[in-house]
């Protein structure tokens, strides 16, 4: 049996997206048994050069709307990247979700020769439904959940790999 382009997409960023937040509650909870600002873990970095936890999760939720509506051939919501506390976090995340649950396997299904053409200032990047999901959606996602985990565990809060992995 082989994987259809809804099965590779959807259920993978609603699970990635439930260990994200879940991490982010972990680290919640951190900030007020210690005691700190949660501010300071949310405005985090690992590097000057690098976005904070903020962005990280803003980015990662950007991705899998984006990549659910350009596969369905539906509009994304935008969204004003202004959030700036754990609750503003947990918000986008499951604006998200519902977002992304709401796209149908019908409507993603058999997207894998759709094309695609992703625009960065006056660049464009074009590609086939299955390579974009594939070779820059999920290297992305994954990218920036992966750091957002790292700033988190960098300052202190006590999550490990199964957190990141999620335990069902």
């Amino acid at each position: 049996m082989s994987l259809t382009m809804y099965q590779a997409s959807i259920p993978v960023f609603v699970r990635m997206l439930g260990n994200l937040s879940a991490i982010l509650d972990k680290a919640a909870d951190h900030a007020e048994a210690k005691k700190i600002d949660p501010a300071i873990f949310v405005n985090a970095r690992l590097a000057p050069n690098m976005y904070p936890l903020s962005r990280q999760v803003q980015i990662a939720t950007d991705m899998v709307k984006g990549c659910a509506a350009r596969l369905a051939g539906i509009e994304a919501p935008r969204y004003e990247d202004n959030e700036s506390t754990f609750t503003d976090l947990q918000a986008r995340i499951a604006k998200t979700v519902a977002f992304i649950q709401g796209v149908s396997a019908e409507q993603i299904d058999n997207s894998e020769e759709c094309d695609i053409t992703l625009k960065f200032g006056s660049r464009e990047i074009k590609y086939l439904g299955q390579a974009y999901l594939v070779d820059f959606v999920l290297p992305n996602f994954y990218f920036h959940i992966t750091v957002a985990y790292a700033i988190l565990r960098h300052h202190g809060v006590e999550i490990g790999k199964m957190d990141y992995l999620g335990g069902d």
